[in-house]
């Protein structure tokens, strides 16, 4: 019989220079999406994944000719649950060298891991690797199976990536997933709005712009469209209680850390209006005119309630509109064992208890939560993400790792199950 304690102790050791190695060699290969080429990126954690995972089994998953993804795996002494680590290998693009202070293509300064996707998501994607490499060296200890999912197609929100594993690759899904996507480790996510983004088109009739009376202004017809879809802000929501008291127990540590009005925002629904066209010049009446907008969409409001009222409030001369993107909010319960295991484990390594919060933004967590896996996202926090001097704290990267280490182990761990 392992000593449960002991093992617990060895599992969620310190691997800081290990995750440190890890995360500079995957920021070193660029992957921006677009154009979202992940061949390469794909093939170093592959073999990384060899090098530092004893005993692990890996797999290159093409969701396109350009889109590559990679499932690793490792097994325990006995048959068991399943659980998931996950993490996506595309990044935003660069942008501008010359705007960085620091190598964008990896550099540690001042206990800083510098470089595009430090914080979203390789820095992430490290500390996994490297709990793997842990549970991987325990594996006597521990029964059933544990997975990384590393997806190519996260930053599109597309399909080729975890939906694409998910559907093809049986041993790509489990009983519990832990992400870790961008964050903090003082704050653990167990759900996420949802979004619905929409293109609104307005028609009108050109003229002179002497001769208004002769035209009809497209712009015009635009502005009442997007003033009725802003009033969408005080839809009311009906929340779950449990989601709504976990959220308000969250504020007093997860606003001072991602900002004051954060508790609101993910109560309510929200209007982001993102793009705005049309006109040619100011002397011209014109004849057409265009809005891209993102609403974001709390646990307790459905897309199709919105869908509803926005073939209502739509309804105008000269409109037309069309959906882009629509998903659900989705959510794991807070009370749900990968939860509370996660901010157990999350307890015992930083020494005091974590925040249990939703997430503003997306992330893969909803292609799990809509197959029905309870999963967690549970991370760094983004300092300059997706703009120059992207960086995350190496100390916080150490942390992540051991707690995705213990999460897992404890999940898998019988003499742990309450």
């Amino acid at each position: 019989m392992h000593n449960v304690d002991r093992v617990r102790r060895a599992v969620s050791s310190d691997r800081t220079s290990q995750v440190v190695e890890l995360a500079m060699r995957l920021i070193g290969v660029a992957s921006p999406n677009p154009d979202g080429d992940t061949r390469a990126v794909a093939a170093l954690a592959a073999d990384l994944l060899r090098a530092h995972v004893p005993g692990v089994a890996v797999e290159l998953h093409p969701g396109t000719a350009e889109i590559v993804n990679v499932v690793a795996r490792i097994k325990g002494h006995a048959p068991g649950r399943r659980i998931v680590f996950n993490g996506h290998l595309d990044t935003y693009p660069l942008g501008e060298r010359m705007s960085w202070s620091v190598n964008p293509d990896g550099e540690v300064v001042g206990g800083r891991l510098y470089g595009r996707g430090a914080a979203d998501m390789k820095g992430g994607i490290a500390a996994s690797m490297a709990a793997m490499a842990a549970l991987a060296e325990q594996r006597e200890a521990w029964a059933g199976e544990v997975v990384l999912t590393l997806a190519g197609d996260e930053e599109s929100m597309g399909p080729y990536g975890t939906k694409y594993l998910l559907d093809q690759v049986s041993h790509a899904s489990g009983d519990a997933v832990i992400i870790g996507d961008a964050g903090s480790p003082m704050v653990l996510r167990f759900g996420e709005k949802g979004f619905l983004w929409i293109e609104i088109e307005a028609e009108g009739y050109a003229a002179h712009g002497a001769h208004v009376h002769l035209g009809i202004n497209a712009i015009d017809r635009l502005r009442e469209a997007l003033d009725r879809v802003s009033k969408l802000r005080s839809l009311a929501v009906v929340m779950p209680v449990n989601v709504a008291d976990a959220i308000r127990r969250a504020r007093p540590v997860s606003e001072p850390l991602c900002g004051a009005g954060e508790a609101d925002v993910l109560s309510s629904v929200t209007v982001n209006i993102g793009t705005v066209s049309g006109g040619s010049s100011p002397n011209l009446v014109p004849s057409q005119a265009r809005a891209a907008i993102d609403l974001r969409l709390p646990v307790g409001v459905t897309s199709e309630a919105v869908l509803a009222l926005l073939r209502e409030v739509l309804d105008l001369p000269g409109i037309t509109w069309r959906v882009l993107r629509c998903f659900e909010p989705n959510h794991t319960g807070p009370g749900d064992e990968i939860v509370t295991r996660c901010a157990t484990a999350a307890t015992d390594i930083i020494g005091r208890a974590p925040a249990i919060n939703m997430r503003v933004g997306g992330s893969d967590a909803r292609w799990f939560r809509m197959s029905g896996i309870p999963t967690v996202v549970y991370g760094p926090t983004p300092h300059n993400m997706g703009a120059p001097d992207e960086y995350a704290d190496i100390a916080e990267l150490a942390t992540v790792s051991r707690v995705h280490a213990l999460t897992a182990f404890d999940m898998l761990t019988r003499e742990n199950r309450e």
